[in-house]
């Protein structure tokens, strides 16, 4: 048996997991600190150690072969044993590391507010914030031992504690009122996906609130983030569609304020979200303990 662990690519089956998770050559060189060319090479050991390729190339960049899929989900989940099994024989302070995955507009104006509380009750635990549009999928990339998410479409396959209930509103500074009709009228956007044929944009919130004439006079300004808009909007620049878990704050605090509240577009249900059994481990239990204390009026 020692002899077949002494035969094992332990360099090109941690280069593999990082390049198959990552979805490319040059995020895994990024990731590990070497070159693509590395990778690369690598790779091509693994390959030929196997006698199977593992990566199909093409012109668009590369992805995982039938076998790829096969081998990934089989070393993924070792490297994350074995990670486990080293912080385990850690010291208890020492391995109190909680890492977490969400949105950066979600992080920026809901979670960072409130994790200095958590920092000053727990500072035994380090809370790692990792942000990204993307969603992680914390069944291949198992670094994660939480996702904080907006979900339309729950996976079924993990635990979850509901958050928040998400709806679209429109917010205006205190004191804001509409412009007479032969102005024009600013308003603030950002872009938003559309999940299972829901929309949520300025032209369908003016249909529900009977504002079509809006859109005739409107010059929209576009942001990329909700964070960006939110501050616009309280500076004065416009209205701004957003979602009020994102915009609780800027309320309570008196920079935004509900405009037509009745008018509101159904969203997502914010929840944490882990995979089963991750709940036993101390860090995300307590974790889990302290969100829910947040959510208690």
């Amino acid at each position: 048996m020692s002899t077949v662990f002494a035969k094992l690519p332990l360099t090109a089956l941690r280069t593999f997991e990082s390049a198959a998770r990552l979805g490319g050559f040059k995020a895994a060189s990024d990731e590990l600190a070497v070159t693509p060319a590395a990778v690369s090479h690598q790779i091509k050991r693994l390959e030929t150690h196997l006698g199977l390729r593992l990566f199909v190339r093409s012109a668009q960049g590369v992805r995982l072969s039938e076998a790829g899929e096969r081998l990934y989900i089989q070393v993924h989940q070792g490297l994350a044993n074995l990670q486990r099994s080293l912080t385990d024989l850690q010291p208890p302070c020492d391995r109190q590391q909680l890492t977490l995955t969400t949105t950066p507009a979600f992080a920026s104006l809901w979670l960072i507010p409130r994790l200095g509380a958590f920092h000053r009750q727990h500072g035994d635990i380090q809370v790692r914030v990792l942000t990204g549009g993307d969603v992680v999928d914390l069944h291949r990339d198992q670094r994660f031992d939480l996702a904080l998410r907006a979900e339309f479409n729950p996976d079924p396959g993990l635990q979850r504690l509901p958050l928040l209930a998400e709806h679209f509103s429109v917010y205006a500074p205190p004191g804001w009122q509409e412009p007479p009709a032969h102005l024009p009228l600013s308003l603030l956007a950002v872009p938003w996906t559309a999940v299972n044929g829901l929309v949520i944009d300025w032209a369908r919130w003016c249909a529900m609130a009977g504002c079509q004439e809006w859109l005739h006079r409107a010059r929209i300004h576009h942001y990329d983030d909700e964070h960006f808009a939110l501050q616009a909007a309280a500076a004065g620049y416009g209205l701004v569609l957003a979602s009020n878990v994102l915009a609780a704050d800027s309320v309570r605090q008196g920079l935004l304020q509900p405009w037509r509240e009745d008018v509101r577009l159904a969203a997502a249900q914010y929840s944490a979200v882990w995979l089963p059994g991750r709940e036993r481990e101390p860090a995300l239990r307590v974790f889990l303990d302290w969100l829910e204390h947040q959510l208690r009026p």
